[in-house]
């Protein structure tokens, strides 16, 4: 058995925004990475364009620093809940963990599921008591809290006995004293070097290596991440894998890699214990086991939790398909989200009875948007309509998904957002007050919080925080009221009036303003009442002698709402779809033509 004492491998795990990678860009600076007149952005492990923007990690990344005579391999996993596997297959990939846990906010929804998916793993943790520097911190309350949560996660006497590092990984500095932060990350990184086992297998055995990561370049194509848990691994070699259908495919490894802070390095040869990149094995996918051509030996596939929430993706059929983008057929469409699943291995795609229509489920509503976004930005138009919960089948009876949810907000707002999760059919486990703050403890059913993240920001003016993670399956509650309001729809197909717009404004909130061409059947705003309105507002003023088009520029309208992706989402019923292209975000009936709806309505009711 070898044992690779210069390597060590870990995942950084927390809660969002405990402060993973900012952590691991001052591992990273303090380490002599980058040279010292580089310029280096922010939170440079987040290199996706949307996980800039959104300010969250969405892929799991893996980077390497270089200290002392060591090699740390860090990967730095999601925090968000609907990105968790990402989590569960890092887990395969290290030997330790890091723990973030903020030092105010303390242990949070995500906080358990990491840490449990990292105790079933076996692995090794050091928990990093964050952001130290911040005011109001509480390191001594947090820290029972976490060994409150490793003892309910029936952790092993070894992992009872973790290391505390105390840190503030905006300034770069560590502690294993609360009291003084010192004044870099060395006492992080011996602690890491002294408490996380290094790396063990039989380098004299047949190859094993599981892929646990994508990557793509445009010069060698698809590029495979794993760490190589037997033998010997060589540029130039012919290896043989099996993906989850059982056949097996072989392959030539045209380029192999080792990693160096952020960048790949060409090498020859890789052996047990060590995380490289591999080039050349073709169509491959996430969770198939690199293997000797005839010495096959799979390890098992990665089990994931399965999806809660579902929608449907279609083809683009508006009377305005192909103005933005791309138009897809079905088949191109289906393409692209089956590409998706080969390094996502918690999305599910299922063909439905129409071929222009394909069920797509995801860990929440903030998975499935964020492949929205993803395929909007390549230039694809598609549709999609209102998320639904997965139910299941069990002993005749019929279960759903049910979440924990914590929702921290400001006092005077708590009244606000308590009625709102009763009618949700939430049941409170907890409440608490700290600091003008109000933590609210609810288990609910997935479906009370479709669509609620928007409501919740609204009551709360934006200060609030909702954090929400999967519990387990329940019984069926019942009916939960969806959106009480109607919509306003499109009369006729033209260009929006600011007369006409004006008269519609009467009548609910527009999404809409003047000079914009719409359809019948789309939907141009929210009504006032609870049905649905069909309005003109592509009329203009009848002229005469006296009134002139110029006094169309004195109507004063108050000014169209504008519809992020995730609000139109909320905002969709079961008979309306959100029509996706790269200019624009358009919401509208299932049926355009009025005497379609009617019947179709009509068909409801008699149901």
């Amino acid at each position: 058995m070898l044992v690779k004492e210069n390597i060590r491998n870990i995942a950084i795990i927390a809660h969002v925004d405990h402060g993973k990678t900012t952590l691991v860009d001052q591992m990273l600076r303090q380490s002599g990475t980058f040279r010292d007149n580089e310029q280096v952005v922010e939170r440079v492990m987040d290199s996706n364009d949307l996980e800039r923007e959104k300010g969250i990690t969405i892929l799991a990344k893996n980077t390497s620093i270089d200290y002392k005579d060591y090699k740390i391999n860090i990967v730095d996993t999601p925090g968000h809940a609907d990105f968790g596997g990402e989590v569960e297959r890092i887990m395969r990939m290290v030997d330790g963990v890091l723990l973030v846990v903020d030092a105010f906010e303390g242990c949070m929804p995500q906080t358990r599921f990491v840490l449990k998916k990292a105790l079933e793993a076996h692995l090794t943790p050091i928990v990093v008591i964050n952001k130290m520097d911040r005011p109001f911190v509480r390191p001594d309350e947090v820290l029972d809290e976490v060994i409150d949560l490793f003892i309910d996660l029936d952790a092993t006497e070894d992992q009872l006995e973790f290391p505390v590092v105390y840190a503030s990984g905006l300034s770069g500095l560590s502690s294993l004293d609360k009291e003084s932060l010192g004044s870099d990350m060395v006492p992080l990184f011996e602690t890491i070097i002294e408490n996380i086992p290094a790396p063990k297998g039989e380098e004299e055995g047949s190859l094993q290596a599981q892929i646990t990561l994508m990557d793509y370049s445009s010069f060698v194509g698809k590029i495979a991440i794993c760490t190589i848990n037997r033998g010997e691994v060589k540029a130039g070699q012919n290896v043989a894998m099996m993906n989850r259908s059982g056949k097996v495919h072989q392959a030539k490894i045209t380029k192999l890699y080792s990693f160096k802070g952020l960048k790949q390095v060409e090498t020859e040869r890789a052996s047990v214990g060590e995380i490289v990149a591999i080039a050349g094995l073709g169509e491959i996918e996430v969770g198939e086991t690199i293997c000797e051509v005839g010495k096959l030996d799979p390890l098992p596939f990665i089990s994931i939790e399965e999806p809660t929430l579902e929608m449907l993706f279609l083809v683009n059929n508006s009377p305005f398909a192909g103005r933005d983008g791309e138009p897809v057929t079905s088949r191109k469409l289906l393409a692209r989200l089956l590409k998706e699943t080969e390094s996502d291995i918690a999305l599910q795609i299922n063909e439905t009875d129409s071929a222009d229509m394909f069920r797509v489920a995801g860990r929440g509503e903030l998975h499935l948007s964020i492949l929205i976004e993803k395929m909007r930005r390549e230039g694809i138009e598609f549709q999609v309509s209102m998320p639904q919960v997965i139910l299941k089948k069990e002993e005749g009876k019929t279960l759903e998904p049910y979440e924990y949810v914590a929702l921290d907000v400001p006092e005077e707002y708590m009244g606000a957002i308590m009625e709102h999760m009763s009618k949700r059919r939430g049941e409170m486990k907890n409440m608490s007050s700290r600091n003008g703050q109000t933590r609210l403890e609810y288990i609910i059913p997935s479906r009370g919080l479709v669509g609620f993240r928007t409501i919740f920001l609204t009551e709360t003016h934006g200060y609030g925080i909702m954090n929400a993670t999967f519990e387990d399956y329940r019984p069926f509650s019942g009916a939960i009221e969806g959106r009480h309001s109607g919509a306003l729809i499109v009369f006729e197909n033209g260009t929006t009036t600011a007369y006409g717009l004006k008269s519609a404004e009467e009548r609910g909130t527009l999404f809409v303003g003047a000079g914009l061409d719409v359809y019948e059947g789309m939907i141009i705003g929210e009504s006032n009442r609870d049905q649905d309105l069909a309005v003109n507002v592509c009329k203009g003023k009848k002229l005469t002698n006296i009134r002139s088009a110029a006094k169309d520029d004195t109507i004063q309208l108050k000014g169209a709402k504008d519809m992020s992706l995730e609000q139109c989402l909320s905002f969709l019923n079961d008979d309306e779809y959100l029509e996706v292209t790269p200019k624009a975000l358009r919401l509208r009936k299932r049926f355009l033509n009025a005497q379609e709806r009617n019947k179709y309505n009509k068909q409801r009711t008699y149901e």
